[in-house]
């Protein structure tokens, strides 16, 4: 398991046992974070680093700050891009958001989830695009008809649909929503 994911989970753990509990004498200030952390890993737009960063410079974009993230890889992420997909092969082609492949790199190379605080939250739900993301949103479909889809999302149907339609569980209702495991 990556180091940052296991220190979110033990933290995770850590908060929620401390919420849970009834003795009103927790001091939740002596708790001991001393050490050194290392930032290991990032997936706020997953699969962009999987497919369009080479595998010998994916710890160092997954350790790379976001705001450092496309100035170092967007060239690289737009590369892939041209050389990926048949909607960015001419000079101004763009995708269904009327970005062309330098904007769009521009997008996917700093890796951060967006959130809208007064719209919708979703990662693309046919009019709002990028503005969080749901449980129920398919993240990689959409990336796909951004990545091979052209300007209508039709260019490339066969590239353009991961084809999982839903979790294969339905989520909760209530917190903490994800599916009961298995």
């Amino acid at each position: 398991m990556n180091t940052i994911k296991y220190i979110f989970l033990v933290l995770s753990v850590v908060a929620f046992t401390f919420s849970c509990n009834d003795d009103e004498g927790t001091d939740l200030d002596n708790l001991d974070f001393s050490g050194t952390y290392t930032l290991a890993d990032q997936m706020g737009r997953p699969a962009i680093n999987t497919v369009f960063i080479p595998a010998d410079q994916k710890d160092e974009y997954n350790r790379t700050i976001p705001s450092q993230q496309a100035s170092k890889y967007q060239a690289t992420i737009e590369a892939g891009l041209k050389g990926l997909s048949p909607a960015y092969a001419n000079e101004g082609d763009a995708n269904a958001l009327g970005l062309d492949a330098a904007a769009f790199a521009g997008v996917l190379a700093t890796d951060v989830l967006g959130v809208s605080l007064d719209g919708p939250t979703t990662f693309y739900d046919g009019t709002n695009v990028l503005t969080g993301r749901n449980l129920t949103d398919d993240v990689i479909t959409v990336e796909l008809l951004l990545i091979f889809g052209g300007e209508d999302f039709m260019e490339n149907p066969n590239l353009s649909d991961d084809n999982v339609d839903a979790n294969d569980k339905s989520f909760l209702s209530v917190f903490p929503y994800l599916a009961t495991p298995f």
